[in-house]
């Protein structure tokens, strides 16, 4: 018999095959007689023929196993255990298409893209209405892909549940791309492995021919309104990406959010991760194909301009911004102007509303007020009345060289002889007035002092005391009894008159103004800041109060 070493596979390196040819069953023909052996040479040929046959044997007990079984697990576990990790990933993956317009899109062109990518995995299209145009799901489902239409608008007909789209999102992982989309399955893996990476953030992926700039930061300050996008050296984490994009998130993230899908999308989205303090990753050398080019007449690209205006005035208003400033630095505002009613209503027990909601005063009305004190301390100025900060407002210029962030009108004293100097005041004694600037000048209803608003319809305003002297004492005719810094004071603080640094000017103010400020709101006033009635709600260490960086007149 002539084989070849029995175990030569092995050092070849080929897969172990039952049919292998160097494991066919050893051929044992009968032998010719021989002349007599000696008894040496008898052992030997009977321990050759015992090798043989014991080979036979173990090469007939493998072929029992399915070798080929084996061999085909053994390669799944290496080189193909990333693809069936994937495998598991998409199946435990749900797509959202948010961003659309109904009149131009490339909705079914998009699914049907997604469907060769993705076969088997819902695709929830989430819209605000019921698109007109209809989208026609029953030819895209005929194939046994899920996609479902969520509206977002009431009807009579639905469940609270079945307009939500986090009732119908059942998976881990969720992809979220835009309308005339074209994404392979080489760039979600890329994107899935990124985020098993770092589960706790957005990933995103621009498109090639998109205006994504560089990542921006926000800075939200809520209790004041506030938003500010901030460019950045950083250009891997970011607080916000803009333009064309898809992003790759774990669900539970979506969940922690008040409205995680708000138009406009996805800078909705990224203000509120950002205020969770999660963080959007960016892939920079990654690339998406854009499906059918879109909104290429003007008509349609002004449809587009005027739709997205209107959806980030709304954005802006229901997360509570009045005041935002752009990266590159201007300023947009989405509060009161002249023209409305201020951001709030009639004010009950000294506290307005909105302490009661956790916030200051909103950065428009701010701005009103300072507007208005400057109209009114040029009047004054002007006619030669004699005035001084009082109360609150003296307590916030010399606290912070501004409006305190919470009070929502200024105090000014005036010697009640000189308003005869002043005309507008003298005109508002008998009824309201309105000045060559549209400021409102009045007698207030509430006591004997006197009155500038903003304008007819907005009501932010100055209060003018009218005191006079009694026994070297200034006092006044109307007090308040709620509020405690409201009480007469010796006329050396106004013997001689000071000036203090306040919205942006010199106005005039008592001397020695930390003494007059401790008569008036105690010890300590300066420096712990409270509210006006801190009994019903107390000024907590953590509140801090800013710093104030004046800029220019809103342009009212």
């Amino acid at each position: 018999m002539r084989s070849e070493p029995a175990f030569a596979w092995m050092e070849s390196g080929k897969p172990f095959r039952k049919n292998h040819p160097q494991f066919t069953r050893p051929r044992f023909e009968p032998r010719s007689p021989r002349p007599q052996q000696s008894s040496f040479n008898t052992t030997s040929a009977l321990a050759n023929y015992a090798t043989e046959a014991g080979l036979y044997y173990i090469w007939k007990l493998l072929s029992y196993v399915n070798i080929d079984k084996h061999y085909d697990h053994l390669r799944s576990n290496t080189g193909s255990s990333l693809h069936n990790e994937r495998s598991h990933d998409v199946k435990d993956l749900t797509i959202v298409i948010r961003k659309f317009e109904y009149f131009e899109n490339d909705i079914p062109e998009t699914i049907q893209s997604l469907m060769s990518v993705f076969p088997k995995v819902p695709i929830l299209i989430v819209s605000d209405n019921l698109p007109y145009p209809p989208l026609n799901l029953k030819e895209l489902n005929k194939n046994g892909t899920f996609v479902k239409l969520i509206n977002l608008n009431f009807n009579f007909n639905r469940l609270f549940e079945e307009k939500n789209p986090l009732f119908h999102i059942k998976t881990n992982f969720v992809l979220i791309i835009p309308d005339s989309t074209r994404i392979s399955s080489k760039l979600f893996n890329v994107m899935l492995k990124e985020l098993k990476v770092q589960p706790d953030r957005l990933i995103s992926t621009p498109f090639s021919n998109s205006n994504v700039k560089d990542c921006l930061k926000l800075k939200l300050e809520l209790k004041e309104w506030y938003l500010e996008y901030i460019l950045t050296s950083d250009s891997d984490l970011c607080d916000v990406v803009k333009g064309k994009q898809v992003i790759l998130l774990e669900t539970g993230i979506l969940r922690r959010l008040p409205d995680p899908f708000m138009l406009p999308f996805p800078e909705a989205l990224y203000i509120q991760t950002s205020s969770k303090n999660i963080k959007v990753k960016l892939l920079h050398n990654q690339v998406l194909r854009d499906g059918k080019p879109l909104f290429e007449t003007t008509h349609a690209q002004w449809k587009v301009r005027q739709a997205e205006q209107g959806r980030r005035r709304h954005m802006y208003q229901t997360l509570g911004f009045k005041k935002v400033v752009l990266e590159k630095g201007a300023v947009e505002w989405y509060g009161c102007t002249r023209e409305t009613p201020r951001c709030f209503g009639t004010v009950t027990n000294d506290m307005p509303q909105y302490l009661w909601e956790g916030k200051w005063t909103p950065p428009c009305c701010l701005e009103g007020l300072r507007h208005t004190a400057r109209h009114v301390f040029d009047q004054l100025d002007a006619a030669g009345v004699r005035y001084w900060l009082e109360g609150g407002s003296l307590l916030g210029a010399m606290r912070m060289g501004d409006i305190l962030p919470w009070d929502y009108d200024i105090d000014v004293g005036i010697y009640r002889d000189d308003i005869p100097l002043c005309s507008w005041l003298n005109q508002a004694h008998s009824q309201p007035i309105i000045d060559d600037k549209g400021f409102v000048w009045e007698k207030a209803n509430e006591g004997d002092f006197y009155r500038v608003q903003f304008s007819q319809v907005n009501r932010l305003h100055v209060d003018l005391f009218p005191f006079y002297k009694k026994n070297s004492t200034m006092t006044k005719d109307t007090w308040f009894i709620t509020h405690k810094q409201d009480k007469e004071f010796p006329e050396h603080f106004l013997r001689p008159i000071s000036s203090i640094d306040f919205i942006g000017r010199k106005v005039s103010a008592p001397n020695n103004i930390r003494d007059f400020l401790e008569l008036k709101f105690g010890k300590g006033a300066i420096e712990n800041p409270e509210y006006p009635d801190p009994d019903q709600l107390e000024f907590t260490h953590k509140e801090k109060v800013p710093d104030v960086k004046l800029q220019p007149d809103y342009d009212y």
